[in-house]
């Protein structure tokens, strides 16, 4: 059979690479363990021969976290591994583990890369290679509003994907209007109610407008997303001539020209030094969701309003 490593932070890449691995032995019995909750002896009891020679796969997530014995136990089943079995690692990167890693490679590991996303090339790249997988054609403002509306999160950028090629008519180029359409029609959407009322310095109405969205199910990370998104824009747009038409601008700075006019509206009243400010509070209140503080809305709150404050600021 095998061993595999995989390498690097993204879990949808990761997970979808071990989702290949075990539907391609369909009769497998399948093993998954997580680092995490393993303890000393289950690694040597799980990767053990089997009696009866069964085709088995075993796959040890987050192989970083794991305790020196955990990891001894793999090393020594490297020395003497099972043909009837392949062993999948997951390794998120970072030096944490770099000698179980080096011990793994030097086995003679298939390598497979699952990085995190981070330059807007490559979730461009990302999104292309999805509608190619769904045997679907997009259009580069399409996915340029994918990015901005979704930001990072590969997981949402895929169902965002899925859901269009089977929303858009099969002969149809999926476009920005569509893309456009498809947020609207998210009850996520409501974020960027927030996000307009905050940059338009309205605290009070952005305030309720992300109550009513806590409260009809929006995830709070959609919502600071959508923030983000918002003043990305607005940091794009406030850099070019506002005598240069937005339909000229738009291949420039990859946004459609719809969004340009709306940006160039919003920006009244905001300078680099306001913007900045706001940037900072957004990058804050999103560290605080994804697990720096107990209170999510109480960040959200006090991001919006900074961001509502330090519009019309020097």
């Amino acid at each position: 059979m095998g061993l595999v490593l995989i390498q690097g932070g993204e879990s949808l890449l990761a997970d979808r690479a071990i989702s290949e691995i075990t539907t391609s032995f369909p009769n497998a019995q399948v093993t998954s363990l997580s680092a995490s909750e393993i303890e000393v002896g289950v690694i040597t009891d799980s990767l053990a021969p089997s009696l009866f020679s069964d085709t088995r796969i075993v796959v040890i997530k987050e192989i970083q976290d794991l305790a020196s014995e955990c990891s001894d136990e793999v090393a020594s089943y490297l020395e003497n591994t099972d043909e009837n079995l392949t062993l999948v690692l997951w390794h998120k990167g970072g030096v944490k583990g770099k000698a179980l890693v080096d011990k793994i490679k030097k086995a003679k590991a298939e390598l497979i890369t699952a990085e995190v996303i981070k330059k807007d090339s490559e979730k461009s790249d990302f999104i292309r290679n999805e509608f190619k997988r769904l045997e679907r054609k997009v259009s580069t403002e399409a996915i340029s509003a994918l990015i901005d509306s979704l930001g990072s999160d590969l997981r949402e950028l895929s169902a965002a994907c899925s859901q269009l090629a089977s929303d858009v008519a099969i002969n149809k180029i999926i476009d920005e209007d569509d893309v456009k359409s498809y947020q609207q029609g998210r009850v996520e959407s409501t974020g960027f109610d927030v996000a307009d009322a905050a940059i338009d310095g309205k605290t009070a109405i952005a305030l309720i407008n992300l109550r009513n969205a806590i409260a009809t199910g929006t995830d709070p990370v959609l919502i600071v997303s959508a923030l983000a998104s918002s003043l990305r824009t607005l940091a794009k747009v406030s850099g070019e001539s506002r005598s240069t038409k937005s339909f000229e601008l738009a291949s420039t700075l990859a946004l459609p020209p719809w969004q340009i006019d709306k940006a160039r509206r919003q920006l009244t009243g905001w300078s680099e030094s306001g913007l900045t400010k706001a940037v900072i509070a957004v990058a804050a209140a999103d560290a605080d969701i994804k697990g720096a503080a107990s209170d999510p809305i109480y960040a959200l709150e006090r991001a919006i309003m900074t961001v509502c404050s330090v519009k019309g600021s020097r």
